[in-house]
This record gives C-alpha cells, sequence and structure tokens, in this order.
C-alpha cells in the first residue's frame, strides 16, 4: 500500500466499508438470535455471528471489494481465515476487557430499549476488528503484484 491514495483506493475502502456495514448485521444479527432468543452462552453466541460474517465477508471481498482476479479459492481462504483467527482474538480480548470493565452496567436508552456494557463493548470490538481486518485483506490476503 502507497503513502499516496488514488480514487481507486476511496472505492475499494468505500466497498470495503459497505461489506462492513452487512457483516455488521448479520454478525449482530446472529449474535443477537443466539443469546437472546436461543438462550446460547454469550460468547459462543459471540464466535456463531463471527462464523456467519467471515463466510460472507471472504465472498463479498474477494468478488467485489478486492477483486482478485485468483481462480484458486483455497491459497486465498487460508489466508483469510488466518486474517480472521488474528483479528476475531484481538476483537475478542478487547470485548472481554471491556465486558470485565464495563459489563455489569445497563443503560436505558428508552423505557423500552436498553443497552448493556457488553453491547457496548462487543461494538468497540467490532470496530477494531473491522479496521485490523481491511488492513490485513488489502496487506496480506487479496495482495496485488
Amino acid at each position: 500500500m502507497s503513502a499516496h491514495l488514488d480514487n481507486k483506493d476511496i472505492y475499494q475502502f468505500a466497498r470495503y466499508i459497505v461489506v462492513g456495514v452487512l457483516n455488521t448485521l448479520v454478525t449482530l444479527l446472529v449474535i443477537y438470535l443466539c443469546k437472546s432468543w436461543l438462550g446460547i452462552n454469550l460468547w459462543i453466541s459471540n464466535a456463531l455471528g463471527y462464523i456467519a460474517g467471515v463466510i460472507n465477508s471472504f465472498l463479498w471481498n474477494k468478488i467485489w471489494v478486492f477483486r482478485s482476479r485468483d481462480t484458486g479459492y483455497r491459497s486465498e481462504a487460508l489466508r483469510f481465515a488466518v486474517g480472521f483467527a488474528v483479528c476475531y482474538a484481538l476483537q475478542f480480548g478487547v470485548t472481554w476487557m471491556l465486558n470485565a470493565m464495563i459489563g455489569h452496567i445497563e443503560w436505558d436508552i428508552t423505557p423500552s430499549f436498553t443497552i448493556s456494557g457488553y453491547g457496548i463493548a462487543t461494538i468497540i470490538g467490532m470496530g477494531v476488528y473491522t479496521v485490523a481486518n481491511f488492513i490485513f485483506n488489502r496487506l496480506i490476503t487479496f495482495r496485488t503484484s
């Protein structure tokens, strides 16, 4: 990645953000359904949400964001999986740490909507994951020669 940003870089980042929003929605939906509707442990729900998001993410990033021409999915999928694992571990650590600090707090936003410390920790952790994962994918997974 050069120090100079051109229109191609800006459009690529914009596409990444669109896919990131979609992945965030998929991930949060799965976490919410698993935790709140199915009663699954919050950390297992978190992992299941990210697994659903990572499958969606790989396909959209390969085809649309980074427009990879590599016809062999295996090497990119392996690098993508490594990047996911590294960035997920970073996200998990941030979420765990913040949850330990503020997880017991609940904020009543409206009479019918409350957000927990865990919810805030999850959103911040997702932001950390998103930035780290873009950098990893740009420089390693879908690098262009």
